[in-house]
């Protein structure tokens, strides 16, 4: 492993430990695969906040909208087998539409821009309050007009790919679980991912979450309905891990055998660009992307009832990224893109050196804690609160075994002044003087506060 890539996934655990106490979330589960490999996964927090659980790297998410995923490489795979083309029409294999729904085409379904209803006109299934749909359902409810000309623009719906999945069982003769599993989750080598809750057979489910408001505290959500025939919108059962594997895979440039080259690159690339959000963002084939802190990626996310998640694959670095929260409010977007933020850093900067390593630490003032975090020949200080991590930070030069200056800083640091270590009768490095603050570590801190303040 690269020194660079080794030196920011020591760190990377270290602020997501603290985001998910800092933003209160009952828990969180990330990996990292660099070149295919997964490098690091780790669990923090709770896997059910009703029995204290704790979370780890092996159970399952609900990962909801990463199932388009999934969906989006069957269609290609067919594809590749010569069993369809991206320019038919979905009519071609489903009866029972709309004959403006049935004239959309298949690449029109995965690149959301068919113009169909987004869930129908009752969502009820998502919160809960009715089943998921059937087949049967999801065709009499395409019986009706689109509310939008198919090709006009990207319009997001989860009926347009319970649709494919239909079209995978026309094409295949068989239930798109069964296909899929066989086709697309065993040769990608997922041992931890479903196509639905009813095919986990092991392993343990991470308990989704509520939002505190309006109830005062977290109401823990069994997130266990099945999904029926929008499995292939939103069923999916999986790990970051065994999602880090998966969309590693769909990297053009991956040595993987998954799809051909051709396919990877047409569901990758950017097809439609969600011209009314705020957020500059695209979608292909079964793939969102965009660029964050200068790298471009590719990936999906998923909401399902009480969990939030997230992967991205930066192609150009060969890295991939997931994300999974069990919170309806999880900041996995945020969280992706700060690790992505970390991992860019110590790319740009390299591993630190011997003379700086030693300088690692997180220290604690009345306005919060402060990391130090060695990288290339410098010390940084960052408030792991931040995001994104390390973007905006004092930069120190250390001078001397427990000396040094700050040689860069935003205007209302310290730049100028020293940085200075102070440690105890045992030799121990016991505070950290930036300027004139004093930091020092957590238990001491606690102690100190609750002392001086009565808690």
């Amino acid at each position: 492993m690269d020194a660079w890539l080794k030196a920011a996934l020591d760190y990377v655990p270290r602020w997501i430990d603290f985001q998910v106490q800092h933003f209160d979330q009952p828990g969180c589960s990330i990996a990292i695969a660099h070149r295919g490999e997964v490098v690091l996964e780790e669990a923090f927090g709770t896997a059910d906040l009703g029995t204290g659980e704790a979370l780890t790297p092996r159970h399952r998410f609900r990962v909801a909208s990463h199932s388009k995923t999934f969906t989006a490489a069957a269609i290609l795979k067919l594809k590749d087998r010569g069993l369809l083309r991206l320019d038919d029409a979905a009519g071609t294999f489903v009866q029972g539409l709309h004959e403006d729904a049935a004239a959309a085409t298949l690449s029109q379904l995965l690149s959301h821009s068919a113009g169909y209803v987004r869930d129908g006109a009752d969502a009820g299934y998502f919160p809960g309050t009715r089943p998921f749909l059937t087949a049967a359902q999801l065709r009499a409810e395409l019986a009706l007009a689109p509310p939008l000309p198919a090709g006009q623009r990207f319009k997001y719906s989860n009926h347009g790919y319970g649709i494919l999945g239909l079209v995978i069982e026309a094409v295949t003769g068989e239930h798109y679980r069964d296909w899929i599993m066989r086709e697309i989750v065993g040769p990608a080598g997922l041992t931890e991912t479903y196509a639905d809750i009813g095919l986990m057979n092991a392993g343990t489910l991470a308990k989704g979450h509520s939002t505190r408001l309006p109830y005062g505290r977290r109401l823990v959500i069994p997130g266990d309905a099945p999904t029926a025939d929008l499995a292939s919108a939103t069923g999916f059962v999986s790990t970051a891990a065994d999602l880090a594997r998966f969309f590693a895979q769909l990297s053009p440039s991956s040595p993987a055998t998954l799809l051909s080259p051709a396919a990877r690159r047409d569901m990758t690339r950017r097809h439609w660009r969600d011209s009314e959000s705020t957020l500059e963002r695209y979608y292909g084939l079964g793939t969102i992307s965009g660029s964050v802190a200068g790298w471009d990626w590719f990936g999906h996310s998923g909401s399902f009832a009480g969990t939030l998640s997230r992967t991205a694959v930066f192609p150009a670095e060969d890295v991939t990224i997931s994300v999974l929260t069990n919170a309806i409010d999880g900041p996995a977007q945020l969280w992706v893109d700060g690790i992505a933020q970390i991992l860019k850093v110590f790319r740009t900067r390299g591993a630190p050196s011997a003379e700086v390593a030693d300088w690692a630490g997180r220290w604690w003032t009345l306005w919060g804690a402060m990391d130090l975090v060695p990288a290339g020949d410098k010390v940084l200080a960052s408030p792991p609160a931040l995001n994104p991590p390390l973007a905006e930070v004092s930069e120190i030069t250390v001078t001397g075994l427990d000396a040094g200056l700050i040689t860069r800083a935003p205007g209302f640091n310290q730049p100028g002044e020293a940085a200075t270590r102070v440690r105890d009768a045992e030799g121990e490095v016991s505070e950290v003087w930036m300027g004139g603050v004093r930091l020092i570590g957590e238990f001491a801190f606690a102690e100190e506060v609750a002392t001086r303040f009565g808690g």
